[in-house]
């Protein structure tokens, strides 16, 4: 018996032996990249597929790809159905230039210097210096989405949001040539096409503020009138304007128009100057900044097409005096000019020019604006624009504020809650349209 299992354990021996030489064997012989390395075994080889399959499933991808975007389409519909109508008659001012880090590498704008004072003794009596983001910004309010960079496209959908909240139906986006920008900030034109492309989606349009920039005259407004029109104006959120002569045409409002003596803008704008743009590819609706009363010549002079009046303060210039409205009103209709009535919510720069007291206007809780909105319909103007969505350094935003607290005291909206100024707008937006229609009758 014992004989018997020395010979059984013997032979066993051998086979785990001859077991151990066979896998070394076919270790030796497998490919590293073998499934056969691979702790998991078999399990790594894909089921094949024969060709009918690959075919079904490849012509079920363009399906599926329509299924996820119908239901994207459906929640955005679903999205717009709880905002009110835009009201394209109703243009709110909307700069661009801001940048963060992440999106910019580096603050823009919000870092905004302190302007000094033009005479030295009293520039002495404030502080200069530039602001340090992002708990420090050039702004006596403080944005709920921060100090934000105007190319984030999470920020400029949440921007458009906010405008549907409001019924605004156009937004003048402030515009620089290529490679040209403020003294502050960086070029934005390559920020439009991603504008025109979200505002498209929340049926919103876009309109063109030409800023004065460095040696503007009728030869290159020419150049990049034709510019914005040739890149963008194919664009369906490009704003358009039927005239009352059945032209559909783009609005570019100009500001600082003024800085360009009429001879100049006449060469542009006249029917009978050589070099004129009228009854080109290139026509187009011009507003011209008004300011002071003696512009209103000039204006009709030029061959301008409307008026704005663009600053929120009541009481800084003619134009945005609202006691002036109903006589720039007649004056415009007299001369066959449109006439666009700006409103604000209030004014404060003191952030970035600490002595201009004299042009702060209190918000009131909402009740400057109002008085404003109120003012502007009282003289029936062709369109309504706002100053401004988000121009954060002059506090004329009515975009979405929050209190802050630190070091730097903010302003904020309280008592009302953050929405407070879209929920304004969307009220006046609703009666202006309603007052539009009276007028028209």
């Amino acid at each position: 018996m014992a004989r018997f299992r020395r010979k059984t354990c013997i032979a066993l021996i051998a086979l785990v032996l001859f077991a151990l030489i066979v896998t070394v064997v076919l270790k030796t012989l497998t490919p590293e990249d073998s499934p056969f390395s691979s702790p998991f075994g078999m399990e790594l080889f894909p089921e094949r597929k024969n060709d009918n399959q690959i075919q079904k499933e490849n012509d079920n991808k363009p399906e599926q790809t329509k299924m996820n975007d119908s239901a994207q389409s459906d929640k955005l519909e679903a999205t717009l159905r709880k905002f009110p109508p835009p009201n394209y008659y109703l243009h709110a001012f909307y700069y661009a230039w801001y940048g963060n880090p992440k999106f910019d590498g580096k603050y823009v704008h919000w870092d905004h210097p302190q302007l000094p004072h033009w005479d030295l003794k009293v520039a002495q009596g404030y502080p200069q210096g530039r602001h340090v983001p992002p708990d420090d910004i050039g702004s006596n309010f403080y944005p709920s989405l921060g100090a934000y960079s105007s190319r984030d496209p999470s920020i400029i959908e949440s921007h458009m949001q906010q405008l549907r909240t409001a019924a605004i139906g156009v937004v003048a986006v402030s515009w620089y040539p290529p490679k040209i920008s403020d003294d502050n900030g960086e070029p934005t034109d390559d920020f439009v096409p991603l504008l025109l492309e979200v505002a498209h989606k929340y049926h919103v349009k876009v309109a063109f503020h030409i800023e004065p920039y460095k040696e503007r005259d009728e030869v290159n407004m020419f150049t990049n009138v034709k510019y914005i029109i040739d890149k963008y104006g194919e664009h369906p959120a490009f704003f358009r304007y039927r005239t009352n002569t059945g032209k559909l045409l783009p609005l570019f409002y100009v500001y600082d128009s003024y800085l360009m003596n009429s001879e100049q803008w006449a060469k542009l704008l006249k029917h009978t100057a050589s070099n004129s743009i009228r009854d080109t590819p290139y026509d187009a609706i011009f507003i011209a900044l008004l300011v002071e009363d003696k512009h209103k010549r000039d204006i009709v002079t030029a061959g301008f097409d409307g008026v704005y009046t663009y600053f929120a303060t009541n009481g800084f210039s003619y134009g945005s005096t609202q006691r002036n409205w109903d006589s720039i009103k007649a004056f415009c209709e007299d001369n066959n000019l449109i006439f666009i009535a700006s409103v604000g919510p209030g004014y404060i720069d003191t952030s970035v020019r600490p002595w201009n007291f004299q042009n702060t206007r209190n918000r009131i809780n909402g009740k400057y604006y109002e008085t404003s909105l109120s003012a502007a319909l009282q003289a029936r103007p062709d369109f309504i624009s706002i100053t401004s969505f988000n121009e954060w350094h002059e506090g004329t935003q009515i975009e979405m504020a929050i209190p802050k607290t630190g070091l730097t005291l903010y302003l904020d909206y309280l008592p009302n809650k953050p929405a407070i100024y879209l929920e304004i707008t969307r009220k006046w937006a609703a009666i202006f349209g309603g007052e539009r229609r009276k007028w028209q009758d």
